[in-house]
């Protein structure tokens, strides 16, 4: 606002941000005169409002620098997600009698109901046993969720080519598919928060939403489509569904290598750990995100490129009852003296480094458990004295690596790793030491 001896003008601004406003409207008040002028095409007021239901409130300055190239990828996967579906519903639909005299109304309601419930009770039982490690594998899961689902398609597509196998074929597309929505549900939530700079979490989901929305509409058009396009040509329905799945499987890739997480899990940890004994420095989050695996270790075996597979030989939350008495005896107790002031005690066997959790350790201590037994399984065949190297090397060097880890972004707060089983132990010296 400008004021004058006798005149005023008043300008408008619009923008979610300081940094991004723009004039829109101005007024121009004098005691003799009063004139109204707007600023900027009306096709440029249609666009900003468009994408304000679009992208989060502050954009691009509130998210990461991510957030535009995952989201792209994920709207193209979505749309051939989409697309494919109207042809797997089309198949689905024939396989269960829709359009034929012979068909009955009770028996296509209980096969879908058949297929419903396998893909509920497929959901739970997922989220039983991998529930509590979606958080720490986001990347992976997101992208497996995907895969999944393009499994789920498939099987709907081929049932109408198995009519005596139709419930069975459908039971377990419908308990893929259920995998999909746990997975990439519990994921989405994950993303969300890294994507989030400003606490506006709840802002990216919702415009998350409309995008997913709009991708929807398009891809059901598109869908529909293609679906009138390749009505009675087999050849054709399944060269589509084929090729929108290669598309889907490699967007899917694209978007989950784009995500340059800053949230420390044991694969992350182990790259950055190793780099830092290495040189001295530690790498940035996008330098860390080029070298961990993004599918299941298992799978990625057969890569040129392996991925660093140290953290497998840590595991963290052992249960005490694991242990056997010669454990116990030989291991346990030669140990303990080393772990007198920690909430945690590392025990080596076999090449394997259990870390037994105190019950009253909280993240800081679960996360220095979990570097702590890394080191020691880099030393296993490189030092006698495995307890007393490996206490040295943390002593000397950890708390400079969690603030070099803290300068570059690095969220050091917790360890994205469940931690199920815990201990408690009183630890009574003896005049005997032990290494």
């Amino acid at each position: 606002m400008s004021a004058f001896s006798n005149s005023i003008i008043l300008e408008e601004w619009n923008g979610s941000s300081s940094s991004k406003l723009s004039k829109t409207f101005t007024i121009h008040a004098s005691s003799s005169s009063l004139s109204f002028q707007r600023s900027g095409a009306r096709f440029t007021h249609v666009w900003r409002r468009l994408l304000q239901a679009l992208v989060p409130e502050g954009f691009p300055s509130s998210v990461t620098a991510d957030y535009v190239p995952f989201q792209i990828w994920d709207t193209l996967q979505g749309l051939s997600t989409y697309t494919r579906t109207m042809l797997s519903t089309q198949a689905l639909l024939s396989a269960i009698g829709v359009g034929e005299k012979s068909a009955t109304v009770i028996g296509a309601t209980f096969q879908w109901f058949l297929r419903d419930l396998t893909g509920m009770l497929g959901g739970i039982l997922f989220t039983f046993y991998q529930g509590s490690n979606l958080d720490s594998n986001a990347k992976m899961w997101r992208l497996v969720a995907d895969l999944m689902n393009d499994l789920g398609m498939l099987m709907d597509l081929i049932s109408p080519l198995f009519p005596s196998a139709f419930v069975i074929i459908v039971c377990l597309g419908s308990i893929s598919r259920s995998f999909t929505g746990v997975a990439s549900g519990a994921t989405r939530a994950a993303l969300t928060q890294h994507f989030a700079l400003q606490d506006n979490a709840a802002d990216i989901s919702a415009k998350e939403g409309s995008q997913e929305t709009m991708a929807t509409m398009i891809g059901m058009a598109l869908g529909m489509l293609v679906a009138r396009i390749t009505i009675g040509h087999p050849l054709a329905i399944w060269i589509c569904f084929l090729s929108l799945t290669f598309f889907h499987m490699y967007a899917n890739y694209r978007a989950v290598r784009c995500l340059a997480l800053t949230s420390l899990n044991p694969e992350r940890t182990s790259i950055l750990l190793q780099h830092f004994m290495e040189t001295g420095q530690v790498l940035s989050p996008e330098q860390v995100s080029a070298k961990e695996h993004i599918l299941p270790l298992k799978l990625t075996v057969w890569s040129s490129k392996k991925a660093d597979s140290l953290y497998t030989q840590v595991r963290l939350g052992t249960r005490v009852s694991s242990l056997d008495k010669m454990e116990i005896k030989e291991h346990l107790l030669s140990t303990a003296s080393h772990y007198a002031k920690a909430k945690y005690l590392l025990v080596e066997r076999i090449g394997t480094v259990n870390v037994v959790v105190h019950k009253d350790s909280n993240a800081a201590d679960i996360l220095k458990s979990f570097l702590h037994a890394l080191i020691l399984a880099i030393n296993v065949s490189k030092s006698k004295s495995l307890h007393s190297d490996s206490q040295m090397w943390m002593d000397k060097h950890y708390d400079e690596f969690i603030q070099k880890l803290k300068s570059l972004g690095w969220k050091t707060e917790r360890l994205l790793s469940p931690i199920i089983w815990r201990a408690n132990w009183i630890f009574e010296a003896s005049d005997k030491k032990a290494d």
